[in-house]
């Protein structure tokens, strides 16, 4: 087999078992690592959780002696000290002639300097293989780092007439429980679930994982008059999972207050307008390195994202149902587009048929 067609071959592998990481090791990135002599795989590793050994470690560890190796890696090696020591030590000291690595980590910590070091240390080096295949998993940890917001998952369940709600309000439910169990999926890989004021307040939700996943996400209730009441289910259970309002500076002292005393996270969020506490807010989860968060609505709420230009992934669950109504809900509002052509587009969008509902999903193009 020709050398390219090698390289392709595990660089493949090493991103594909990169995912297995995907809810466990944020707001690190996930890197998958194999190792390879003579064209016949020694070993492989992944980034499992954070603060354990990273893939390279990890593969190594699995190969055993790889003296004279290739090794294949989805991600620079890391060249610092964090919650481990730096990667590129393992990977000089196993011995390991050449690294095939698929795009630099732009985390400022190391932005090159990991390849500097093997390359300084004899070994070759080659980089770019499969770069695009491992920014598109990686994308989450790119916007973190490069943009220092997270990645925004837009999710609703809507009937076949595009309503969110009835008239009335009422929603529960819209969809079936298998495409309800793919939210709590959801919920259960991202570091915060975020909802309006209005959804918490009509709606009561949990926002939590069941079965529980990987992750124990912050809920977010975007509030800008500390309204949530502290009778909510949100606010009975936050011992068991964070609450956090995002709420302004025209929110009622004594109401912030009550909910910091009754344990939520209150933030006052700058700006005059929705959009602009909205930005404000994202910038602040960004501070605080979440990676992913999940939009659950309402539609307002996911109307200010779309203006924004926030949106970065779609869930959306059809339902085989109309409710009809001028003034039922629908699943996102703002401003929107001035003509179609103007439209955001899901690049590649998935869909399948879950239980009589129509999934679509995808990243916004």
């Amino acid at each position: 087999m020709p050398t390219d067609q090698i390289d392709r071959k595990f660089m493949t592998r090493a991103i594909e078992i990169a995912a297995r990481g995907r809810g466990s090791v944020e707001p690190n990135p996930m890197v998958g690592c194999v190792i390879v002599r003579d064209g016949r795989q020694l070993g492989e590793g992944w980034h499992r959780k954070f603060g354990g050994p990273h893939a390279e470690v990890e593969a190594v560890r699995d190969a055993g002696e790889c003296g004279g190796a290739t090794m294949y890696v989805s991600l620079e090696p890391c060249s610092h000290h964090g919650k481990t020591p730096p990667c590129t030590d393992a990977v000089i000291s196993a011995g390991i002639r050449r690294v095939v690595v698929a795009h630099r980590d732009p985390f400022e910590n190391v932005a090159g300097s990991g390849i500097r070091q093997l390359a300084d240390a004899g070994l070759q080096v080659d980089v770019g293989l499969m770069r695009d295949e491992a920014r598109y998993l990686n994308a989450p940890f790119l916007k973190l780092v490069e943009r220092g917001r997270p990645w925004v998952i837009a999710k609703w369940a809507m009937t076949l007439d595009g309503k969110i709600a009835s008239r009335t309000g009422h929603s529960q439910w819209i969809s079936g429980e298998a495409s309800r169990a793919i939210v709590h999926q959801l919920r259960g890989r991202v570091d915060a679930v975020m909802v309006g004021s209005g959804t918490a307040a009509a709606d009561d939700p949990l926002l939590t994982a069941r079965p529980a996943g990987p992750r124990v996400a912050t809920r977010i209730v975007v509030d800008s008059r500390a309204a949530l009441s502290l009778d909510s289910r949100l606010v009975r259970t936050v011992k068991e999972s964070p609450v956090l309002v995002a709420t302004s500076a025209n929110a009622p002292d004594e109401k912030k207050q009550s909910l910091s005393n009754a344990g939520c996270d209150v933030i006052v969020c700058e700006g005059e307008t929705h959009q602009q506490r909205l930005a404000f807010l994202l910038d602040e989860l960004g501070r605080r390195r979440m990676t992913n968060l999940l939009a659950e609505g309402g539609g307002r709420l996911l109307g200010n994202l779309m203006d924004l230009q926030a949106i970065d992934e779609v869930h959306a669950f059809v339902a085989a149902k109309l409710v009809g109504g001028a003034e039922a809900t629908s699943p996102i509002e703002g401003r929107g587009v001035a003509e179609i052509g103007e439209a955001l587009m899901i690049a590649e969008p998935q869909m399948e048929f879950i239980e009589g509902d129509l999934y679509v999903h995808g990243r916004i193009k």
